[in-house]
C-alpha cells in the first residue's frame, strides 16, 4: 500500500487535524452490548455484524472518542464494503452513561484492554482477532502488546496503532502551548463535566477545586486521572503508562503511524527503528495531522486510515 501523502489542497497538521471533523462520514447502523465487567461496572461494545467466519477488527478509540468519531465511522464503512466485522469497545464512561465504579479509563490502561480482547476471543469461537487503537487507544494497546510479549500472538495476529502519545509527557506538555491548547480545551470540557458527576457519586475522590482550576492536561491529569487510577500524580501516570518504553517488548506483527507534523506529539519524540523491536513497523509520514489522513481530491475522504489497517492484517502480519 502507498505512504500516505497529504492532498495539496489541505496544508499543515492543524487543518489536516481539524478538517475531518467536517467530512466526518455517514454512521452505521451497529448493534449495542453491554458487557459487565469483573469488578461490578460495565462497558458499551458496538458491533457491525457479519459473516461468523468474517475478520473480526477490534477498535479502541482515543480520548473522549466513541463510536461516533470520525475515524470509527470510516473504519465501519470500510470493514462493511470488505465484509469484515467490526468491534468498537466504549471505554468507561463514553458511551453517553456514566459508568458506576470511581475510575475511569486512561492511556495506559492496559489491563482493561487485556479484559476486552479475552471477552472477544472467548466469543470468536477460536477465529483469528485483529486489534488496532486510535490515539489514546493505540498507546494503551502497544503498551498492552509489550507488557504480553509473544504470549499476546494467543489472542490477537498483530496489533495497529495510529497517532499514538507514545510520550505522553511530551504529548501532554506540547499540547498547552500556543493553537495546541484548543484541542486542550476541547478535551477538557468534556472532562470536566464527566469527572463532576462521578464526584456527585463518590465525594471525596479527588480535589474538585483542584479539576475545576485545571487549563491544561498535566493539571488535569495531576488532580483527577492519577488520584483515581492509583498514580502518585501526573508525572507518574505519564512516565508509567507511556507505551515508547515498551516497544522493544513487542513480539506480535505491529504497525505504529505517527504523521510528522501531528499537532499532538512532536517530531522529535517519535521512536527510533533502534527503540523497538523487529516485529514493529514505524511509519511516519510528513502530514496527517492526529488521526487526519484526509486523502482525494476537495472535499476529500477518510479511506486512508481504514485501508491501511485492513492492508496491514490482511498482507503484513502472517
Amino acid at each position: 500500500m502507498k505512504p500516505y501523502q497529504a492532498p495539496a489542497w489541505l496544508p499543515g497538521g492543524h487543518a489536516q487535524t481539524i478538517w475531518p471533523l467536517l467530512i466526518k462520514p455517514q454512521a452505521l447502523k451497529l448493534r449495542r452490548e453491554r458487557w459487565a465487567s469483573p469488578d461490578g461496572d460495565f462497558i458499551d461494545v458496538d458491533h457491525l455484524d457479519g459473516a461468523p467466519e468474517a475478520p473480526l477488527l477490534v477498535l479502541f478509540h482515543g480520548l473522549e472518542g466513541s463510536a461516533n468519531s470520525h475515524y470509527a465511522r470510516s473504519t465501519a464503512q470500510a470493514c462493511q464494503k470488505a465484509g469484515w466485522r467490526l468491534a468498537l469497545p466504549h471505554f468507561r464512561g463514553c458511551s453517553g452513561e456514566l459508568n458506576r465504579q470511581p475510575r475511569s479509563y486512561h492511556s495506559g490502561d492496559s489491563e482493561e484492554i487485556d479484559w476486552i480482547l479475552r471477552h472477544l476471543q472467548a466469543s470468536n469461537q477460536g477465529r483469528p482477532i485483529h486489534a488496532a487503537g486510535i490515539s489514546l487507544g493505540g498507546n494503551a494497546l502497544l503498551k498492552w502488546a509489550g507488557e504480553r510479549g509473544a504470549s499476546a500472538a494467543v489472542i490477537v495476529t498483530g496489533v495497529a496503532a495510529i497517532c499514538a502519545p507514545l510520550d505522553l509527557a511530551a504529548c501532554g506538555h506540547h499540547l498547552a502551548r500556543g493553537f495546541n491548547r484548543v484541542y486542550t480545551r476541547h478535551f477538557l470540557n468534556t472532562m470536566r463535566v464527566v469527572s463532576a458527576a462521578r464526584l456527585k457519586q463518590f465525594p471525596g475522590l479527588f480535589d474538585e477545586a483542584k479539576m475545576r482550576a485545571a487549563i491544561n492536561l498535566y493539571q488535569f491529569d495531576d488532580a483527577v486521572t492519577a488520584p483515581v487510577h492509583g498514580f502518585a500524580g501526573a508525572d507518574d501516570y505519564w512516565a508509567r503508562s507511556s507505551a515508547k518504553p515498551w516497544l522493544k517488548s513487542i513480539a506480535i506483527p505491529s504497525l505504529a503511524v505517527n504523521a510528522r507534523n501531528d499537532p499532538f506529539l512532536p517530531a522529535s519524540y517519535l521512536p527510533k527503528a533502534s527503540e523497538a523491536s523487529h516485529f514493529v513497523r514505524l511509519e511516519h509520514p510528513a502530514g496527517g495531522g492526529h488521526v487526519g489522513f484526509v486523502s482525494g481530491a476537495f472535499p476529500g475522504n477518510l479511506d486512508w486510515l481504514p485501508q491501511r489497517l485492513l492492508h496491514f492484517f490482511l498482507h503484513e502480519t502472517s
